[in-house]
């Protein structure tokens, strides 16, 4: 065999980027050997993997799509050694994946990633981000070992931990009329126009605030990103709902954004980790897990702004 599982690791970058240069960005390593791991590949190989595209990246062959399944296969494989060798001794090591919805990860994941690998050297963390819906889809794929996500719609075969309450607040712009306001309820919402940050699960979860209420939102404007609904909420296009308290108060057009609690009883959600019910946790999992039981609590969830009653503006920290 005269092929590398470094080069098949920088295939399959290429492979899931269609770039070289986002695959070069993937794994930290230059464009020139990126290119030169895909050519010894093909020529190795005796086959074509990449039809390239003049300025506009790279698109797998027939071929090369099935090649890219079983590369996973193998470095999955290979991985698998360091996990057998861990469960023989006391060290932590080897490549966790770890998936986060993407309304948390730029808050949660950044410090998160950081203190877990100082914690445990031996290991490497990959990330990524998908709405609760596709999270799970993912973890049933085995595409992630372990899931920060919320409780929202888990079905049975999905195990989930708790480690933080993160009840909803609504966002409003400084010049909005509720923005010197201590709390706001529903009833008091619902005619105002609203902003929905519309993902799969969160929007059925806001609704359904409102719905328990007997009350319907004048829902004015939506988007699947979380920044643009916090900038438009600070350009005063209307108010918004999250569970989520980023410890900035701007808007990334720089605009002020306020927070109120919402009165009443309003269902909160549970930040925690969720893993397959039937999946046996390597000694990898089970140490990312316990350093999150110890990391993330209702007193302190990274990157987000203590809980507070009595604080409704975002203060910078």
């Amino acid at each position: 065999m005269r092929y590398t599982l470094r080069q098949l690791e920088y295939f399959i970058a290429a492979g899931e980027t269609g770039s070289i240069t986002l695959a070069s960005e993937r794994v930290h390593i230059s464009q020139p050997s990126i290119s030169t791991a895909i050519s010894h590949l093909e020529r190795e190989l005796g086959v074509q993997l990449f039809v390239r595209h003049h300025a506009q990246g790279l698109s797998l062959t027939a071929i090369g799509q099935n090649m890219l399944a079983e590369a996973k296969r193998l470095i999955e494989q290979a991985e698998g050694m360091y996990s057998l060798a861990s469960e023989a001794s006391t060290q932590v090591r080897g490549q966790i994946n770890v998936g986060c919805v993407v309304t948390l990860a730029p808050l949660v994941m950044p410090e998160l990633a950081h203190s877990f690998e100082a914690a445990y050297p031996g290991t490497r963390l990959h990330q990524v981000s998908y709405d609760q819906e596709s999270l799970i889809a993912a973890l049933r794929r085995a595409e992630v070992d372990i899931a920060v996500c919320y409780d929202l719609h888990l079905p049975g075969e999905i195990d989930f931990l708790p480690l933080a309450s993160m009840p909803p607040q609504a966002w409003v712009g400084e010049t909005h009329p509720l923005a010197r306001q201590p709390a706001t309820t529903l009833e008091e919402l619902a005619p105002l126009p609203y902003i929905l940050l519309d993902l799969p699960g969160s929007r059925e979860y806001f609704l359904a605030m409102f719905m328990k209420e007997g009350l319907t939102p004048n829902i004015t404007a939506r988007s699947a990103h979380q920044e643009i609904v916090r900038t438009m909420v600070a350009n005063g296009y209307g108010y918004s709902l999250a569970n989520v308290r980023p410890r900035s108060d701007m808007a990334l057009d720089g605009r002020r954004l306020m927070r109120l609690r919402i009165a009443g009883d309003v269902p909160s959600l549970r930040l925690g980790l969720a893993t397959l019910a039937n999946f046996r946790k390597s000694r990898l999992v089970d140490a990312f897990q316990s350093h999150c039981q110890n990391f993330i609590s209702d007193s302190y969830i990274p990157g987000m702004a203590a809980l507070s009653t009595e604080r409704r503006v975002l203060r910078s920290v």
